[in-house]
């Protein structure tokens, strides 16, 4: 029986070790695979540096975390973070886009018809759209889960996104036919550091290493506009690609080598990667697959520079740039009689900390030039007065740029499509709209080709405008006006600083007839980086519209302290003289009076006792008796005593 049982205990650790051995090879293929998924996820950094007309420095970088298509989506990645893989996953989101913007985009100087303004140009405060791929009944939900983990991602308060008073539901206004599309808006978020590190968290190697490295805190907040982005698109094709933007629009501040000329104050300030941000480049991330500095000359420039007969050369009679490019990119299929834009492209993979990478610019000669614009100027302002009623205008204005869009201004029409987001204290009258083209009055049938409009509800929702206009490309000025009236809130809705006034939404306002893209690239190719792929997209003209301030009747928050004050003021004086006149007693108060001035006796007194050879009772006595009588001897006498003290006490002080 001894061997019959060692046989089976023999084999059953036999196959127990087969077992162990299988599940090791099937947690080893799994594994492997896990890391051919993550093979394939990629990360690039890029930079792209322009000059702008008004002396300022336009810097963007741009940087792609793409995942494939996988199951395991959510749960195990190497570079993509896995936090906005999960929010993917979890509330079903085809795109999102989120902005934190600080200042407003200078459509007459930075530009507004290339790529880098028409995409990256944003309105202040947070910006927040998303895409859902559910039913309808459930993107209410999902959106306010949404913006809640939004909220705790990046230290902000896009959870106040989630009331229905605070965002709407867009059909064709913003985006074609997103049925399935929220929008919100908060103009007086302010943006900071906190926001910044959380954004920075996502990317694989956070500002440690690569590009990332170069974002130093006081540069980017001391710009005149800064923007961070968050852009992602979700497919069951392509997996999930995030893209993550900071645009930042810098002063550089060098001082110039040389004596003075005369001309100086026409140059455009010399400017390098350390001094705009403290910090060389050192080499790219480990982790990224490409790394690379771009250096754009936009047409205008580029006009100017052929004028010159300066060319694509680096070197040139206009400018020297401080490092020599890699490769030389001139913008292709360009129109006829208009000079093209120019690329300078660096490696980073070159560099290293022993041998950094400080690119940059050396002017000349001065030179003039102006962005390209939109072909229409959008603005938008408030008129009337007083806290009851009041207008919202529109105006577009056409700029020089008109005639490089239009082939016969005299024969065609132009399509806007205006789209505006108002708070629910803000109750607009539709039915009031006017249009004026060229400050003549026209029917609004006239113009108006659709219109879309949803009105607000107090307390419930918001009003939004959808409205697409047609009017003749020759005109010179076009105006819109609704009136509103202005509600009233309950207490507990005003915010902190109620006398500010109320914000209202920049309005989007975009051109579908026209589009921006740059050609850079012959072909679409997926080994092109990432940023000229994104730049040679055709995109719709859009741009953003000012935010309107709009005083309400706030009541006077300080009246309650006052009255508080003021009563229990009144009322203290009031019962504390009462209980005083009730609870005093003269008679007892005069003989403890007294016996407190026999008790408090002074050294004087005490001294004259002992001259005289009197008990301090009796010299009491009798000084009590004369007081009456001749209270001045008693000070003449003390002041005379303390006299002959002081002049006795000197001599023998200047004896010694």
């Amino acid at each position: 029986m001894a061997p019959t049982r060692a046989r089976a205990t023999i084999h059953t650790s036999f196959l127990l070790l087969l077992l162990v051995i299988f599940l090791s090879c099937d947690l080893l293929d799994r594994i492997i695979a896990s890391s051919g998924e993550a093979s394939e996820e990629e990360f690039t950094e890029e930079l792209l540096l322009k000059p702008l007309p008004d002396k300022k420095i336009l810097a963007h970088f741009h940087f792609q975390s793409t995942v494939p298509p996988s199951d395991s989506i959510g749960h195990h990645h190497h570079l993509f973070p896995k936090a906005i893989a999960q929010l993917v996953k979890k509330f079903h989101i085809r795109e999102l886009e989120l902005s934190f913007t600080q200042g407003r985009w200078n459509y007459e100087s930075w530009g507004g018809s290339d790529p880098m303004s028409n995409i990256n140009a944003k309105p202040p405060g947070v910006e927040m759209w998303a895409v859902f791929d559910l039913p309808v009944n459930d993107i209410n939900e999902s959106w306010k889960g949404l913006t809640h983990a939004l909220s705790g991602i990046f230290c902000s308060s896009v959870n106040f996104l989630e009331s229905s008073t605070a965002y709407s539901a867009p059909h064709w206004g913003l985006r074609t036919n997103s049925s399935s599309m929220r929008y919100g808006a908060l103009p007086r978020e302010a943006v900071c550091t906190e926001n910044l590190t959380p954004w920075l968290k996502l990317l694989p190697c956070r500002d440690k290493a690569g590009l990332a490295s170069l974002l130093d805190r006081p540069s980017i907040y001391k710009s005149y506009y800064h923007s961070q982005r968050l852009q992602l698109f979700s497919s069951d094709a392509s997996g999930i690609i995030l893209d993550q933007t900071l645009t930042v629009v810098l002063q550089p501040n060098v001082q110039r080598n040389g004596m003075p000329n005369s001309y100086d104050r026409f140059l455009q300030p010399n400017w390098s990667i350390m001094s705009m941000f403290k910090k060389k480049v050192t080499g790219q991330c480990a982790l990224a697959k490409a790394s690379s500095i771009f250096i754009e000359l936009e047409d205008g420039l580029a006009t100017e520079l052929e004028k010159l007969g300066a060319g694509e050369s680096w070197n040139n009679l206009a400018f020297d740039l401080s490092v020599a490019p890699d490769r030389v990119i001139k913008e292709h299929n360009s129109m006829e009689g208009k000079s093209s834009s120019i690329l300078y492209e660096f490696k980073v993979v070159k560099y290293s900390k022993y041998e950094p990478l400080d690119v940059g610019i050396k002017w000349k000669l001065p030179l003039v030039w102006s962005c390209p614009e939109a072909p229409f100027h959008a603005r938008r302002f408030l008129m009337g007065s007083g806290n009851e009623r009041g207008s919202i205008a529109f105006s577009l204005q056409p700029t020089q740029s008109r005639d490089q869009f239009l082939s016969d201004s005299h024969k065609c029409t132009v399509r806007a499509v205006i789209f505006q987001v108002v708070p629910w204290y803000v109750k607009v009258y539709y039915h009031t709209l006017q249009i004026f083209i060229d400050g003549r009055s026209v029917p609004v049938v006239d113009v108006v080709e659709k219109i879309s409009v949803s009105p607000s509800e107090d307390k419930v929702s918001p009003g939004s405008l959808q409205m697409m206009l047609r009017f003749p490309c020759d005109m010179n000025s076009t105006a819109l006006a609704m009136d509103f009236d202005k509600g009233f809130l309950h207490i507990d809705e005003y915010p902190p600083d109620a006398n500010q006034g109320f914000d209202i939404p920049s309005a989007v306002v975009s051109f579908p007839d026209f589009y921006s893209s740059r050609s850079y690239l012959e072909g679409n190719c997926l080994k092109h980086p990432p940023l000229l792929l994104k730049l040679q997209k055709r995109t719709v003209l859009q741009s953003y519209t000012e935010v309107l301030l709009v005083p309400l009747t706030t009541p006077d928050f300080s009246m309650p302290y006052n009255v508080i004050t003021f009563t229990c003021t009144v009322l203290a004086l009031y019962f504390g003289s009462l209980l005083n006149a009730l609870r005093r007693r003269i008679g007892e108060e005069e003989r403890l009076l007294k016996s407190k001035d026999s008790k408090q006796v002074g050294l004087i007194p005490r001294l004259l006792s002992k001259l005289k050879g009197r008990t301090l009772e009796s010299h009491q006595s009798s000084s009590g008796s004369t007081a009456s009588s001749k209270p001045g001897a008693k000070w003449l006498f003390k002041v005379i005593f303390v006299a002959i003290f002081a002049v006795l006490w000197h001599y023998y002080s200047n004896i010694d």
